[in-house]
């Protein structure tokens, strides 16, 4: 095996696969019920595991009695945080720097419970419905005490969700300049919101779960997982059992859907690991769906009081953001929260001279936060809305001030208030793009025309208007942080071997659940190769270089930087030998159709699977200064950041008697960079466009006032389906990177820009009436009564 490190240059090869909407290799298996879950494997002799949790938000548990559980016909064993919270380490991920601050590490609720949820005792038992009748018998006492639910009041509280902590802040930060202030004071005109966003789920498709069975025969633990990140399950396995990561293999089939969850390992997957090696047997859990939604991580519950200062002709001159983020008892991964990223990102695509910001971060008694698709994307959702209200308030059209304030080629490189540095991206190029493509200024003749017939008609006798539709369009304009390479995220290793039939094998250190790694991994590859990409198999999991894993919008530059330049070591060996083998020189050599041939003349030439068989069967054939076999490993090194954007438009329509939304158009210009596979492209950012909707329309993890969970289910927490999405119509512009390929994330980009669009679609078609949108859901009932209290 040979290796090398650093950035790969560009293949020689031209590209043939790449750029290509080439049909998704995974599909045959998956559209065929062939996917390989790990709901789907149960080894003979399996216990299967069950949690008994919380139903106080904030108590002390004064007794705690298994007896009858553990009675019960086939329960194997019950643990409590007596019995295992001695056996493991630090709990938190790879990403956390020690003595980072955060919350204790607890596998198991001892003594205190910090959520409606907190896992309480661990159950293994012959089957699912033992484990599950056994969690029923298991008698809690609890002293209770009063829940911290309330976000906005919680630093300021006296009563802690962790006592030892000595305060319910988790960390806070600041950037505010007095030079900000005064820029403010100076503009002509300026508005501000207080913004809040609902708490959401990732509620994937599939929940979380594995199959852990312990070897003692070798002292090796075995973890077949739902994950993200098959490497980092290793490390934080082995940290925490006190393990070597030799003794912890991962295996990684295809994974349902994790938007973010699936990075870190959460307190239950840990507590399984350790019933495996104490019951020296495969163990199973596969979390329920009211498990999921309660008890994994919540995300987006944050709030932002934003001001935006403009000059009379609208050109922005400072903006402010207040930033709050609730971060539940306990993060997932024990991550300080998104608050930083959020403030840093809020000039996004727009010139402002002067930017001001602070956040803070707090532990409440509800479920911990974690990551979930564009995290940082309160960002989008404050700075779009306030531009929307900043145009009303000019009486300017929300398009044209955009226009005056958006980022373009002249000036990029472009240095933000906030300290970044933007280049190779082209806002103004797809806000112009997706209004052409929704017709922006034909909607907007038609909406007056609609609202000059109707306007009277919706608000009778000056009282709240009870009937019509209301038209509105919506606009949002972003710039998404994507591949950033730090730390643990700056590098990711692939291997690339041919084997001696001409079939290649590659396997890269990702994690992919819904990315087509699989197809857009091979194309690459394929490429450099002269193969077809069905020739091409892709490996995750135990046995393959190290790498962080699928998320943060990463894997089409890291992960596919570093097939590339496995890609072109193996190349460069494989003209080597074939030009050894017909007498000529590489340079002379072309690569394609699965063959070599010499340039010129054709019929010269030998099939990769020939040059492959004497790479191993034939080293007497090979030139002196090369050792037998196909195969390379290469580690990349991304740059600290690498930037997308895109353009959100959509019309809507609201019927004011109901306050219910009905979307009618959603179109997107995304800048990603050179596509890999455009068909994939549409698939992520159709996805994330969804999810968006549903957050803005539709989603909320709500809770009662003592911290019960009140949607605890899919008949309560409503995600999104056909009937409330329109088609989405797609354009691209493309600016590429300078990394290999040119490529650009794109998988987080259409959660995030979807939120604000959605908002100022349904802001525009109540401007009439004076209503002004901050908190969402934009549920009809919040709708209607946001129209009653502006008619006064």
């Amino acid at each position: 095996m040979s290796g090398s490190t650093g950035s790969a240059g560009p293949t020689p090869a031209a590209a043939r696969y790449v750029g290509q909407s080439v049909a998704r290799l995974e599909d045959p298996r998956l559209l065929t019920g062939g996917g390989r879950y790990v709901a789907n494997r149960t080894p003979p002799g399996t216990g299967h595991v069950a949690f008994a949790r919380s139903t106080r938000a904030r108590a002390r548990i004064t007794r705690l009695d298994v007896t009858a559980a553990a009675a019960l016909d086939g329960v194997w064993a019950i643990w409590t945080a007596a019995d295992l919270n001695g056996d493991v380490g630090s709990l938190r991920g790879s990403l956390v720097l020690p003595g980072g601050g955060g919350p204790p590490d607890h596998l198991l609720a001892d003594g205190d419970v910090r959520f409606v949820g907190d896992p309480v005792a661990v159950i293994v038992a012959a089957s699912p419905a033992a484990a599950a009748d056994a969690v029923e018998l298991i008698e809690i006492d609890y002293d209770d005490q009063a829940p911290v639910l309330d976000f906005e009041t919680a630093a300021g509280r006296d009563d802690l969700v962790h006592p030892e902590l000595g305060s319910n802040l988790s960390n806070s930060a600041e950037a505010w300049p007095p030079e900000v202030d005064e820029a403010m004071a100076g503009a002509d005109t300026s508005v501000q919101a207080v913004i809040t966003q609902n708490r959401q789920a990732n509620a994937p498709m599939e929940t979380r779960g594995l199959l852990a069975e312990w070897r003692a025969f070798d002292e090796t633990l075995d973890v077949w997982i739902s994950t993200q990140s098959p490497h980092e399950t290793a490390l934080a396995a082995a940290r925490t059992l006190g393990l070597a990561v030799h003794q912890v293999r991962v295996h990684m089939g295809d994974v349902g859907g994790a938007f973010g969850q699936k990075v870190f390992l959460g307190r239950e997957e840990f507590a399984v690991m350790v019933c495996a090696r104490r019951l020296g047997r495969p163990v199973r859990w596969i979390e329920g769906r009211s498990e999921n939604l309660t008890s994994s991580n919540h995300a987006r519950r944050d709030r932002a009081d934003v001001s935006l200062g403009a000059t009379a002709d609208g050109r922005f001159v400072a903006a402010t953001i207040d930033h709050l983020e609730d971060n539940g008892a306990y993060s997932n991964g024990g991550s300080p929260g998104n608050g930083t990223m959020a403030c840093v990102h809020l000039p996004g695509p727009y010139r402002i001279a002067d930017v001001g910001w602070r956040t803070a971060t707090v532990y409440t008694n509800t479920c911990g936060r974690g990551a979930y698709r564009g995290p940082w994307q309160i960002e989008s959702v404050a700075r779009e809305l306030i531009v929307d209200m900043l145009a009303r308030e000019l009486d300017i059209d929300p398009l044209e001030l955009r226009r005056r304030n958006v980022l373009r080629a002249g000036d990029l490189p472009h240095n933000t208030a906030t300290g970044l540095t933007y280049d190779r991206i082209s806002p103004s190029e797809c806000l112009d793009q997706v209004a052409e493509m929704i017709d922006y200024d034909g909607y907007r003749a038609s909406q007056r025309e609609s609202r000059a017939a109707i306007g009277h008609a919706v608000a009778p006798n000056g009282g709240p208007p009870d009937a019509g539709t209301l038209p509105g369009i919506g606009l949002a304009v972003y710039v998404e942080p994507s591949a950033i390479g730090f730390g643990a995220l700056a590098t990711e290793g692939a291997t690339v071997r041919v084997e001696p039939d001409g079939s290649v094998n590659v396997y890269a250190g990702t994690g992919s659940h819904g990315q087509s790694l699989e197809t857009t991994m091979a194309q690459i590859v394929a490429d450099a190769l002269g193969v077809h990409p069905g020739d091409v198999r892709f490996h995750q999991g135990h046995g393959t270089p190290y790498g962080f894993g699928t998320g943060g919008s990463r894997s089409a530059v890291i992960a596919g930087g570093a097939a590339r330049a496995a890609s072109a070591g193996v190349r460069a060996k494989l003209l080597r030998i074939a030009a050894e083998l017909m007498e000529a020189s590489p340079d002379d050599l072309d690569l394609g159709g699965g063959a070599v041939s010499v340039r010129g003349t054709p019929a010269r030439r030998m099939t990769v699977a020939q040059v492959a068989q004497a790479a191993y069967m034939r080293p007497d054939a090979l030139p002196d200064d090369v050792s037998g076999g196909l195969e390379h490993t290469a580690r990349f090194k991304a740059p600290p950041v690498t930037y997308s954007n895109a353009a959100h438009a959509c019309t809507c329509e609201v019927d004011v008697a109901t306050g219910a939304v009905r979307l009618l158009r959603y179109a997107v210009s995304e800048d990603c960079g050179v596509m890999i596979n455009p068909m994939v492209v549409k698939g992520q950012i159709a996805g994330g466009v969804v999810q968006g909707i549903g957050g803005a329309l539709l989603e909320e993890m709500a809770y009662d006032s003592d911290g019960n969970p009140l949607t605890t289910t899919l008949a309560e927490y409503l995600v999104p389906s056909a009937a409330e999405v329109p088609a989405i119509e797609y354009g691209h512009v493309v600016t590429p990177s300078d990394t290999p390929g040119g490529h650009k994330g794109t998988g987080e980009g259409g959660a995030i820009g979807s939120v604000p669009c959605v908002f100022n679609a349904v802001a525009d078609a109540l401007a009439p009436l004076s209503v002004r949108l901050t908190a969402g859901p934009l549920s009809p009932d919040r709708i209607r009564a946001a129209i009653v209290a502006a008619s006064g």
